[in-house]
């Protein structure tokens, strides 16, 4: 209980207001200016989907790497999201499945889809933090490392789908409606975020894939509101979820890299529709990332469900310049 009052005091503490109207949380390097970190996501499946054996393969990574934070791309609660901040899908997800000593990390956590067929004020509530300290979810928000920043983003409105064709689920949009203001406002404060930041790296993370070459795709609303404002600011590298599987792919006219990590818990086999862009690896199946950053360099890898490296990737910053390499 003392350790969760002391996260709990901590995180209030370094969390304030960015110019832009984004809620910034501040997150300290290791003592030789490095950060690493995992990413994850669609994974809530209390356990099943092989969700319990990505889960140990990531305090086994998670160990090695020394990691300083998790990053969930959301879906973070199959199919309908949290009922309230006292359903037990949220411990049965979550708390009873990350429970390697490495994994005991800030867990910073956008919402899917998914979380929006259920209780978002719930999944957003802080109260979950007095079940578990890791639970860091917020619409949209930037953590600021010193080196990095990650500018996180509240995907799911700007999907038309979800509003003009919800099927039989329900959509959540307490605090969103209406849509174009929610949208148009968001965008404009990523954008002053953006120009505000002085990092030397940028990082954009949201749920919906901007270029994807599984069941899911592009996302027509992203590439037509998003992607202008990433490449406007020269933002290096744009991280989601969404579809299930694991990816690396670099835009054909800017220096962005796309990464898809959505192999949290189930996985779409088979699902492969190439676009445009330059593919540099695509698996279609459960696993996760790893990202080692200093100022100089970025080191990307995929892990599959048995722990095994499937992609690793770098780029180097020397001066203003950028030298990149796939390995």
């Amino acid at each position: 209980m003392a350790r969760v009052l002391l996260l709990l005091s901590l995180f209030s503490l370094l969390v304030s207001v960015a110019i832009s109207g984004l809620t910034r949380i501040e997150h300290s390097l290791k003592n030789d200016g490095s950060l690493a970190l995992l990413v994850i996501g669609d994974w809530g499946r209390k356990g099943n989907y092989n969700q319990s054996l990505v889960a140990e393969q990531m305090g086994k990574v998670g160990k090695e790497l020394n990691i300083d934070f998790v990053i969930s791309t959301g879906d973070n609660f199959y199919e309908n999201g949290l009922t309230g901040v006292d359903d037990p899908a949220f411990e049965q997800s979550f708390s009873d499945i990350y429970t390697a000593e490495s994994l005991q990390k800030p867990w910073y956590t956008v919402l899917g889809n998914h979380d929006y067929r259920g209780n978002v004020i719930a999944q957003l509530n802080p109260a979950l933090q007095k079940i578990d300290s890791r639970f860091i979810c917020m619409r949209s928000f930037i953590v600021n490392a010193e080196i990095v920043e990650f500018f996180f983003v509240d995907t799911t409105p700007f999907v038309m789908k979800y509003w003009t064709n919800p099927e039989d689920s329900h959509y959540d949009w307490r605090g969103v409606k209406p849509r174009k203001s929610y949208i148009s406002n968001l965008t404009q404060d990523l954008n002053s975020a953006l120009q505000e930041s002085s990092a030397r790296w940028k990082i954009v993370v949201g749920h919906h894939s901007i270029r994807s070459v599984s069941i899911h795709g592009d996302t027509a609303e992203l590439l037509q509101y998003l992607l202008p404002v990433l490449q406007k600011n020269g933002v290096d590298f744009y991280v989601n979820g969404h579809d299930h599987c694991l990816e690396h792919i670099s835009s054909a006219d800017s220096p962005l890299q796309y990464f898809t990590s959505g192999g949290g818990s189930k996985a779409w086999r088979g699902a492969y529709m190439p676009n445009s862009d330059k593919l540099r690896f695509f698996y279609d199946g459960q696993g996760f990332m790893s990202l080692k950053l200093t100022k100089s360099d970025a080191d990307i890898a995929f892990y599959d469900v048995s722990g095994q490296q499937l992609h690793k990737w770098s780029m180097a910053k020397i001066n203003q310049g950028v030298l990149s390499q796939a390995m």
